[in-house]
């Protein structure tokens, strides 16, 4: 049973990888761009000798990622897990693929400098996500809790 979520939720995730990708390649354009679309990197580009490679590879690295982050989802189901080992593992695992295909697409610095501010960056927004999600998810229990006390009155 685990395998089959883990299995429907990486494959729920891949076109949701590739709708993202497009849609911050669209949004670097439309900022970096100068009117031109530019769906990925010149270093990948002149890596895969084209940019029609270099959009599929772009793709499907897209769509990997994609699936890590999907299936990487069930961490947060684990309910025997604390929160703090649940949050590390999901960011171990999500950090190794986004850094691995940042990498390989070009997306980062090949310097030891370029590569920190990326992974800071992530780690940042990262940060940021599972702030906000605790939040909400911390309000929502407070209301079940307070409609609980309302109906023991």
């Amino acid at each position: 049973m685990v395998k089959r979520k883990i299995l429907l939720r990486g494959l729920l995730g891949f076109p949701l990888g590739v709708v993202l990708g497009d849609a911050i390649a669209i949004a670097i354009s439309f900022v970096q761009g100068g009117g031109e679309y530019t769906p990925c990197t010149p270093q990948l580009v002149e890596a895969v000798g084209g940019e029609t490679a270099a959009v599929a590879l772009q793709t499907l690295l897209c769509g990997v990622l994609g699936t890590v982050f999907g299936a990487a989802s069930l961490i947060w189901q684990l309910d025997r897990w604390s929160l703090a080992a649940q949050t590390g593992l999901y960011f171990a695992v999500t950090a190794a693929a986004m850094f691995s295909i940042a990498y390989a697409a070009g997306w980062m610095g090949k310097s030891t400098r370029g590569m920190a501010f990326y992974m800071l960056i992530f780690a940042l927004i990262f940060a940021a996500v599972w702030a906000v999600q605790y939040l909400v998810m911390r309000r929502s229990v407070a209301r079940m809790n307070r409609s609980l006390d309302s109906r023991r009155e």
